[in-house]
């Protein structure tokens, strides 16, 4: 079980929220969380409850759901769970039971004239093992190919991010790797790059794949100053010339880039998929 906490307005006791499943927990914790931005005034406390398969778990999770319930607020509870035992068995808790998958899984069999599977952890799991087997790749090479630390194979990177120090390079090349299979590279952009404002060298056959972040400069020098207190490298002045100077030389080159100070990973990902047209 994992805790996570947002914080919120009020001084009532934060509601609890069980996020259950068969697997691994990400689709309940996706969905249910993409439902709960809805509120964002409401201060919650969150669990995940993964791998439910067995109808002795299920009534053990029960019984900790009843106990929270029997302390004060009811709880609210996500579930991504298929088996029809384990699912009865959590709906009878005492939290309001919300069924991610009840609700439509009628209705895509009616649409697809087949029954569902009723197997559970094919979201996450390695069902697919083509798939699976992509990701795990990909992983490896945005791990060696992070912050330009290698250029080995750099012709099968299908994008190449490139930014100053601290702007999201690397968890979003992990991001498209672990969750959409992106050979991405990543590559830091220093001070000498920008006094031709051409690419660096390595890029310059590869323009076509890179896209560009960048940042506000109170931001990044906040986030600099975490990493190196009182250094030029974290200095509003220089952050400032870096991203100025960075996005100058993605206009030049014609280069995509986004701003991605105030998006989240999994904002900034799908933006670059959507605007390099990647897909997998």
């Amino acid at each position: 079980m994992t805790d996570t906490h947002a914080v919120g307005a009020g001084s009532a006791p934060a509601p609890t929220v069980f996020f259950l499943s068969d697997s691994t927990g990400i689709t309940a914790e996706t969905l249910g969380n993409t439902l709960l931005t809805q509120f964002p005034a409401h201060r919650l406390e969150r669990r995940t409850i993964p791998f439910i398969t067995t109808v002795e778990q299920a009534r053990a999770v029960v019984h900790g759901i009843n106990r929270v319930a029997a302390s004060g607020t009811r709880p609210l509870v996500f579930s991504t769970t298929v088996n029809p035992e384990v699912r009865a068995i959590l709906a009878q808790s005492a939290g309001r039971f919300f069924d991610l998958f009840d609700a439509h899984i009628g209705q895509l069999e009616d649409a697809l004239g087949t029954a569902a599977s009723g197997a559970p952890g094919q979201a996450h799991g390695v069902g697919d093992a083509v798939r699976y087997q992509s990701r795990m790749a990909a992983v490896e090479y945005a791990i060696e190919h992070d912050d330009g630390q290698s250029l080995r194979a750099l012709e099968r990177a299908e994008l190449i991010l490139i930014a100053p120090s601290r702007c999201g390079k690397t968890p979003t090349t992990m991001y498209l790797a672990l969750q959409h299979g992106i050979l991405a590279a990543n590559f830091p952009l220093v001070e000498e790059d920008f006094d031709t404002m051409s690419l660096p060298k390595p890029l310059l056959a590869f323009a076509d794949k890179c896209f560009g972040l960048t940042s506000q400069p109170v931001r990044l020098s906040q986030i600099r100053q975490e990493r190196r207190p009182g250094s030029n490298y974290a200095s509003l002045q220089q952050c400032s010339f870096e991203l100025r100077n960075a996005e100058d030389m993605y206009r030049a080159n014609n280069i995509p880039y986004v701003n991605s100070a105030t998006m989240s990973v999994e904002e900034i990902s799908a933006t670059v998929l959507q605007r390099m047209q990647l897909h997998h």
